[in-house]
């Protein structure tokens, strides 16, 4: 039996800088890790098959499922003659912005490696978890880092500032799909990637807070108006900084106070029903 764990992601920054030719838009982004974790385990197989278990209604067991594909994907690159049980146990929440489902995919091929001692590198397990989903290159080596192209194109940073965050996902399913379909290019919106990467090189914590931005968030708070209202409440409650993550629909907030963070979490905790009190791993 061999374990993983697998982080949720946080975006720092998104950026779209353009569409391109294979139907993927252009992304620059700074993503980091906070301390809410699914944990999965891998266990050989005879028959050859894949069989994913999973206690949680709305997470599909079958190829729709990240962590079935990355496994198919694993078995079949490698021909391998066995099959593999991976036991998923899930606390991030699903759909919601936080690479809940690519960190599970990360983990599979991590786990897979691991299990039928392959002693393949993490670069190239990136390059396969690329094929699958695009937050899973990151979520392989679960560093800070700024990611470009589809997420493919990794450059680690150091560990943000310490911090505490506030994570509050409304009760609503957002498709990524849906918001790159109605994002607009040509509708200004700045995201200050630079300024968030000097802010994590030179360890300033305030600067880090005014530099949180997401291309996407307009698009979906248009959609969704109860993200905005969310965004709004933790910046009433005393966050230093708030964003949306990914496309959505989860907002979180910073705080360097662990008092400041149990205010914000009871502000939200009331609107939302899922509300998380984690720290920033990094």
């Amino acid at each position: 039996m061999i374990y993983e764990t697998a982080p949720a992601k946080i975006n720092l920054t998104l950026d779209t800088l353009f569409k391109r030719d294979d139907g993927y838009h252009e992304i620059a982004m700074i993503m980091t890790t906070v301390d809410l974790n699914d944990r999965l385990s891998f266990q050989k197989r005879k028959d050859k098959k894949i069989v994913v278990d999973i206690e949680h209604n709305y997470v599909p067991n079958d190829h729709k499922n990240l962590a079935y594909r990355a496994a198919q994907l694993m078995l079949e690159t490698y021909d391998l003659n066995e099959g593999v049980t991976i036991t998923i146990d899930k606390d991030i929440p699903v759909s919601a912005g936080l690479a809940g489902g690519s960190a599970d995919a990360a983990a599979t091929l991590r786990g897979i490696n691991r299990l039928f001692n392959l002693d393949k590198s993490l670069h190239e397990l990136s390059d396969l978890g690329i094929q699958i989903g695009t937050d899973i290159p990151f979520c392989i080596y679960n560093r800070t880092a700024v990611c470009k192209g589809r997420g493919e194109k990794i450059r680690f940073l150091k560990k943000p500032p310490s911090a505490w965050v506030v994570l509050a996902k409304p009760n609503l399913g957002i498709s990524s799909a849906d918001v790159f379909k109605a994002l607009d290019l040509d509708d200004a919106h700045h995201v200050d990637t630079e300024m968030c990467e000097k802010a994590i090189v030179e360890g300033d914590y305030k600067q880090l807070c005014e530099s949180l931005s997401n291309r996407l968030e307009p698009v979906s708070m248009s959609m969704h108006p109860e993200i905005e209202k969310i965004k709004n409440n933790m910046l009433q409650c005393g966050a230093d900084g708030a964003l949306m993550s990914g496309s959505g629909p989860t907002v979180y907030g910073l705080a360097q106070k662990e008092s400041q963070a149990k205010k914000i979490y009871n502000a939200v905790n009331g609107c939302c029903n899922e509300v998380y009190l984690v720290r920033l791993l990094g």
